[in-house]
């Protein structure tokens, strides 16, 4: 089978959609599949393109067997909604057109967070008469509702009515939370072609390992207690919180030796950052390869993973958290709905409210000061990662497309 996979970010971008769509199409070329990847060239979450690509009109290179296509777009930061539209529909526009160079497909997928690239797909699909994937990351444009970057308007309303009709021109939507099924089958869209494959963990990139000695000395970590953030920082996740948090760690003489870990990059980086300056119990890292990814995550005592007070948010879950369960790190979680349930489910932390600085620190508080605790979030966090192995879920999910 040859499958067409558009998506806007791959690696050596290091976000939840590249990760996911690589590791992805790599099991599927393994079992014997052939993968074309339409993509960008990687700029993810800065907005400049990485060392070593340019952004051309099309540039072809192999990734451990997966064909990649780059073709030019707008490339701008993660920054005004107007800018990033543009963004979207540059790349719509040319990974339609390089679709036709791509010969011989039996099934488009076209990825979301947002449904610009799904659009590509599904042109794609029905010029080569062959099934469009809708796989579905993000009920966009809702959270761009929910994080207030847009409000109500006649532009809003239309953006919901091509999500809609995508929806019900796909021939199957793969979703990546039981939540988001539910909100599309109370849409009125069919319910026998929406499956889910959750998002999960590359257990043989991310797995228990020591504090690395070097990181610790340059940053000045030894004897602390770390409690790590890793992600983008973006309006969606309301990272204030954590900068309140600090400040309130500092009032405590029983958490003096706690550290709060920032790392990532995204359109509120900077003003945390402003916000921050005055306190010597946060650290700012940038993002790093995705080689080194592990090796930072290897500082936490502690992960903390937060999103934004909102109804929407219950129906996501953060892919981070099948990272934290792989490597042993207890969590902190301040996101609520189904993500919520899975921390419960298999006991590997803590819940906190979001948006609530005091509550996160009370959770930080009982982490830190009972050692029990701890350790039975670490071994069931170690117990549960093989029910998220990405290997079989991309199997699970290429089942699917077999059946199309």
């Amino acid at each position: 089978m040859h499958i067409l996979f558009l998506s806007d970010n791959f690696p050596p971008e290091v976000n939840a959609p590249a990760s996911r769509t690589f590791e992805h199409t790599k099991e599927w070329v393994i079992a014997g599949h052939e993968v074309t990847v339409i993509t960008c060239a990687p700029n993810f979450p800065k907005g400049e393109v990485f060392s070593g690509y340019e952004n051309k009109l099309w540039h072809t290179e192999t990734i451990e067997g997966v064909r990649v296509i780059r073709v030019w777009s707008y490339i701008t930061r993660n920054e005004g909604f107007a800018k990033r539209v543009l963004d979207y529909m540059s790349f719509m526009l040319t990974s339609f057109l390089a679709a036709f160079f791509v010969r011989k497909v039996d099934i488009v997928i076209g990825t979301s967070p947002q449904f610009f690239t799904a659009c590509a797909a599904w042109g794609a699909a029905a010029i080569k008469r062959c099934p469009f994937v809708f796989e579905l990351r993000d009920i966009w444009p809702e959270s761009i509702r929910a994080v207030g970057a847009m409000k109500d308007s006649k532009a809003l309303e239309l953006l919901e009515k091509v999500e809609l009709f995508l929806y019900r021109r796909a021939d199957a939507i793969i979703a990546v939370t039981d939540s988001f099924k539910r909100n599309l089958v109370e849409r009125q869209i069919s319910e026998a072609k929406i499956h889910v494959v959750t998002n999960g963990v590359d257990l043989a990139r991310f797995s228990p390992q020591d504090k690395d000695p070097i990181l610790l000395r340059e940053l000045e970590l030894n004897g602390k207690f770390v409690a790590g953030y890793v992600g983008t920082h973006g309006m969606a996740h309301a990272l204030e919180t954590l900068v309140e948090a600090a400040e309130l760690l500092k009032l405590d003489p029983e958490l003096t030796d706690v550290v709060i870990l920032m790392m990532g990059d995204g359109a509120n980086r900077n003003s945390l950052m402003e916000q921050a300056k005055h306190l010597d119990n946060i650290i700012f890292l940038e993002s790093v390869s995705k080689e080194d990814v592990a090796r930072r995550w290897s500082l936490l005592d502690a992960s903390i993973i937060h999103l934004k007070k909102s109804d929407l948010f219950k129906t996501v879950i953060p892919s981070k958290m099948f990272e934290c369960m792989a490597m042993g790190i207890p969590i902190l979680h301040g996101v609520e709905g189904e993500s919520a349930e899975i921390i419960e489910h298999y006991n590997t932390g803590l819940l906190f409210e979001p948006e609530n600085a005091q509550a996160l620190c009370s959770a930080l508080k009982k982490l830190h000061s009972d050692r029990a605790m701890y350790k039975q979030f670490e071994q069931n966090g170690l117990k549960c990662a093989n029910d998220f192995n990405r290997k079989v879920l991309a199997k699970n999910m290429i089942h699917i497309l077999q059946d199309l």
